[in-house]
């Protein structure tokens, strides 16, 4: 009888190439005398979870993945449990979710990373199977692989560009307190901060110079994780951060997005300092971030930008007309993906560095799409500004690509650009989270991209947070106003 094939091999789930990788790996890390490798994954709200593995662990995972528990899947931002998961179906009514099961974290070798502000620590990124080599349902990286695979089927790449805003503050606690810990659907109080600087004086070169220290350790992390860093700026809050990064194919941005949101957190606390990827911080004067995501489709032999128009005066070819056209068509469902907190719906106000409706421009900063470039520029590119930064990378980058193929697929137009983004009759964008998880409840798009056991999934995920949210409000007596609550800040300001 022939011994059982190793579990990567047997289901057939590297490519050449990265098997390849993974014997160059075994070298290297002999080399670099590293002791630990994290093994990292992204669950539903993309943050980052990892497991602390051993060299020699390690190396019998790059045969055989190793196991892990499903449980973060199944939990909400603070910790609830949202699902039956020692009944019958796991309360999703799937046999395979029964009894909170274990799943199989498979490494992919093209990922690994040693962590410069972690000495003797190598870092993975993984994609979840489950024991019988099935993707795992709910995997926000295996459903965007989904979507650049259709691209791919049709001769075509997805490039994208990420612009995101993001906090610095300095740490003013010495250590946590009773008050600062959890319980399972309750966070406790973040961490006491300063501001840095004191903000509303866009691109001073003397407040940055207060936060250059941190921006300089950032760089030098970002240079060694190979993330394609273009510029660090100050914004517009107090320690208003914002970093640009050079264009990737889409797989490959959304991981990079995931590392460098963990890094950032990481390095920043190190030193003293806190940084939150919350949209908009419950702390006087602090302004909101947005997330702005640049995006374009290249021929996948020649990488000829197929966005680009041909003729003067255009600018945008009918193939990018119709994918904006998508973008705009299905603006509502999606704002569930790009953005997924109650606090993120704080942006959406007229007149602001935000959108409020489903609108396009040349240039235009007030739209939602704002469209650069024009004939013969090969960075012709969709800046779509309705994001926020908690965003989930791979979910909000595969609504694009979702909606954008509906716009090819229909030849839909965009219709004329919006010269007054803040006044014209577009669709409004929801004005809360729940009434952006009742349109993609509704969209049957989305249902048929992601599947409805993803989508029922999600739903229930986000409705359990929303619902929280909404208690607090009943119990303080109100109803939502213009300034964050105390609520938003215990839940989002140290898990972002």
């Amino acid at each position: 009888m022939q011994p059982l094939a190793a579990f990567i091999a047997r289901h057939g789930l590297w490519s050449e190439e990265q098997r390849l990788q993974a014997e160059e790996l075994k070298r290297r890390i002999e080399k670099e005398d590293l002791k630990f490798i994290r093994l990292a994954w992204a669950d539903s709200h993309g943050y980052s979870r990892a497991k602390t593995v051993t060299v020699p662990a390690f190396l019998s995972a790059l045969t055989d993945g190793f196991n892990i528990g499903v449980a973060a899947h199944t939990l909400d931002s603070a910790g609830a449990r949202v699902f039956a998961s020692f009944t019958r179906g796991g309360g999703m009514g799937l046999d395979e979710m029964t009894g909170s099961p274990s799943l199989t974290a498979v490494p992919d070798p093209s990922t690994f990373r040693v962590l410069p502000w972690a000495p003797g620590v190598g870092w993975m990124l993984c994609d979840e199977y489950f024991n019988s080599g099935t993707p795992f349902h709910f995997s926000p990286r295996q459903l965007l692989r989904k979507q650049t695979k259709r691209l791919a089927e049709k001769g075509m790449r997805c490039v994208i560009g990420v612009e995101i805003e993001w906090y610095l503050l300095r740490v003013a606690e010495e250590h946590l307190t009773d008050e600062n810990v959890a319980v399972p659907g309750t966070r406790g109080r973040p961490i006491k901060t300063w501001p840095v600087e004191p903000g509303y004086h866009y691109y001073s070169e003397s407040n940055m110079d207060l936060m250059q220290p941190v921006f300089s350790a950032l760089g030098e992390a970002y240079e060694t994780l190979g993330l394609p860093l273009r510029s660090i700026e100050n914004e517009w809050g107090p320690g208003q951060v914002e970093c640009t990064f050079a264009p990737r194919n889409a797989l490959e941005a959304a991981d990079n997005a995931v590392l460098f949101r963990t890094a950032t957190r990481q390095i920043c606390r190190r030193m003293g300092y806190f940084a939150t990827f919350m949209c908009r911080p419950a702390l006087k004067g602090f302004y909101s971030s947005g997330w702005h995501l640049h995006q374009s489709l290249v021929d996948a032999k020649s990488g000829a930008n197929l966005f680009a128009p041909e003729r003067s005066g255009d600018v945008l070819s009918p193939l990018g007309r119709s994918y904006l056209a998508g973008l705009l068509h299905h603006a509502v469902p999606a704002t569930a993906f790009s953005t997924p907190t109650v606090n993120g719906y704080r942006r959406f106000r007229p007149n602001s560095l935000a959108p409020d409706r489903a609108t396009w421009g040349y240039d235009h900063r007030g739209a939602m799409i704002r469209v650069l470039g024009g004939p013969g520029d090969p960075a012709t590119r969709l800046e779509n500004r309705v994001g926020e930064p908690a965003a989930n990378p791979y979910l909000y980058i595969l609504s694009q690509i979702v909606a954008g193929l509906d716009g090819i697929d229909g030849a839909l137009d965009p219709g004329p650009q919006d010269d007054e983004p803040y006044a014209v009759k577009r669709t409004m964008l929801p004005t809360s989270l729940p009434d952006a998880l009742d349109a993609l409840d509704k969209d049957a798009l989305f249902r048929r991209e992601l599947g409805d056991v993803f989508v029922d999934y999600f739903l229930k995920l986000k409705r359990t947070e929303a619902g929280r949210y909404q208690k607090s409000l009943e119990q303080a007596g109100g109803s939502q106003g213009d300034e964050p609550t105390e609520w938003e800040q215990n839940e989002y300001f140290d898990f972002f």
